[in-house]
């Protein structure tokens, strides 16, 4: 279906990172934006340089994600702008440092329900509307962890990521012939400040330069991958191939190479 005039975007964890790149990503493309996050000022911020710029429309809606009511005040918020919502990107999300039982169960609770529920419960109730209107976007920001073993410590992480990969490959499947276009887009590491609040700069700033990616970069070939309905879409040429490599090679190897490569990564 053609795309509808002033589509709408919905973009989760949208004050920054590969989440705001990805809305000035869509503000080029000329969708307007409803930005959600926690941090007011940064949302207006980019919301009111997007404008400038591109000419589009953006809201703000500011939002406490860890809420278990937190999908259905969103949606609330929406229907009271009279807002229609054409697309979701689901990128809201953050890695829980340390081992499993150095935190209690109430952490890891929290660190399911943003990365894992919320995507989820956003998205199956955004997509009935998109789904009637034939034209629809749903974009997970999952990650190249998603595709490799388990790490030692940000025990979880990897796990809903790959449940992320796994939901949109699914849905892509289910979504065929409505007009709606599903990808779940699985970044390496990107300069953010991702890593900053995590507690692992330190170990990023010792990578080599070709293993990161800038997230206008990132954002850009996710867009991109969504367009072409890409299920799963994997950023960077080493990325691909870091994936490849954990498929093919036997478990016991990409598992040894995990456990001894780890704490490079992973605050423990």
């Amino acid at each position: 279906m053609p795309k509808p005039k002033n589509p709408v975007m919905l973009i989760t964890g949208a004050s920054a990172g590969i989440g705001a790149a990805i809305a000035r990503e869509y503000a080029i493309r000329g969708w307007d934006l409803v930005l959600v996050a926690r941090r007011t000022e940064r949302l207006d911020a980019l919301g009111a340089e997007l404008s400038e710029e591109f000419g589009i429309t953006a809201h703000s809606l500011t939002a406490d994600l860890f809420d278990n009511k937190a999908v259905p005040k969103l949606i609330s918020a929406i229907k009271a702008k009279g807002l229609r919502i054409d697309g979701v990107v689901n990128n809201a999300g953050y890695g829980h440092p340390g081992l499993y039982l150095d935190s209690p169960w109430t952490d890891h609770a929290r660190f399911n329900h943003l990365m894992l529920s919320v995507p989820c419960e956003l998205t199956h109730a955004l997509l009935p509307d998109m789904i009637d209107r034939g034209f629809g976007r749903v974009m997970n920001v999952a990650s190249l962890a998603g595709h490799m073993p388990g790490s030692r410590g940000h025990t979880l992480y990897a796990a809903v990521k790959s449940y992320l990969v796994k939901f949109s490959e699914s849905l892509n499947l289910e979504m065929e012939g409505t007009g709606v276009l599903v990808s779940a887009l699985c970044p390496g590491f990107t300069y953010t400040e991702f890593h900053d609040v995590n507690g692992t700069r330190e170990a990023m700033n010792k990578l080599p330069a070709f293993m990161m990616m800038d997230a206008d970069e990132c954002a850009q070939f996710g867009v991109e991958a969504l367009e072409r309905n890409r299920a799963v879409y994997i950023t960077g040429r080493v990325n691909k191939l870091i994936a490849l490599l954990a498929r093919w090679l036997p478990v016991s190897v990409t598992q040894n190479l995990m456990a001894r490569n780890s704490e490079k990564f992973r605050k423990t």
